[in-house]
Order: C-alpha cells, then structure tokens, then sequence
C-alpha cells in the first residue's frame, strides 16, 4: 500500500505539472491566433468550432482539473489509512483540501479575474505538497533503525 500511496501523490505532482504545460500550450495557440488575424468573442466561443488547434488545452485543463486530478487525491487519501506512511494521512489531507482549493478557484476565477493569481500560487503549493508526499514514503531497503536516524538528522 505504501508504493500505491508513492505513486498516487508523484501522478497529482505530474498532472499539476501537466495543467500548467496544457495551459501555456492552450495560451500561445491562442496569441497565434489572434496574431494570424482570429478573433476570440463570445459569437466565436459559442460557435463551437476549434478556433485553434492549441484550444484542446483549455479543454484538456478543465477536464483534468475537475475530474482527473480530484479523483486522485480522495483515492490518495483513502489509501493513506491503509499505507501506515509517517504522515500520510496529515499529508493526503493536505493535499485534498489545495485540489478542492484549486477547483473552487477555477471555477470562481471567470467572475473574478485576479483569483488566477491565488489559482497559479495555489497550483505551486500543491505540486510541493504532493512531491513532499511521495517523498515520504520510507524506503523498502532500508532498515527502520538507519530510517530513524536519517529522519532525525533532517
């Protein structure tokens, strides 16, 4: 349980990574667009039509942040009652309540631009938080005895 709980926390550290490219991606073809001429207005967006190819960034941020990435931080967490990792419950907790931060702060930045700023901050604490996650996890090949001492060094 404690490799499901490793890998679990390192996928929500990928796929925050893979949000941001799929958002600058999803950007630039956007600048491209409009440099080439293209307008974007709201008769445009309700078109329906993939005004840019880059456009399946947006499409893949949104999906990926409401359900991809919400889906595994609660398996996160349920796996941590059963992992036994030093802190992993505080931990996958932690990292539950910046995915329901960061969703609600998606979902409330189109009234209100500048919670993008709180957004981007919290994308940042999130990685960390998962990244320190994974990192918790001791290692199989180390006795618990050099794993006690190495925790009290650091």
């Amino acid at each position: 349980m404690r490799s499901v709980y490793k890998v679990l926390a390192a996928l929500i550290a990928i796929e925050v990574a893979i949000q941001a490219a799929v958002m600058v991606y999803a950007i630039a073809g956007l600048g491209l667009y409009i440099e080439g001429g293209g307008v974007l207005d709201a008769a445009a967006v309700e078109s329906g039509e993939t005004l840019f190819p880059e456009l399946i960034g947006l499409i893949l941020h949104g999906l990926n942040g409401m359900f991809v990435i919400p889906a595994l931080a609660l398996v996160l967490l349920i796996v941590s009652f059963f992992a036994k990792v030093p802190g992993g419950v505080r931990m996958a907790a932690v990292v539950l309540g910046l995915v329901v931060l960061q969703v609600l702060l998606g979902m409330f930045l189109h009234g209100m631009s500048w919670l993008g700023l709180l957004h981007g901050l919290n994308a940042l604490a999130l990685f960390g938080t998962a990244v320190v996650a994974a990192r918790r996890v001791p290692r199989a090949d180390v006795p618990v005895e050099q794993r006690t001492r190495q925790s009290a060094l650091t």
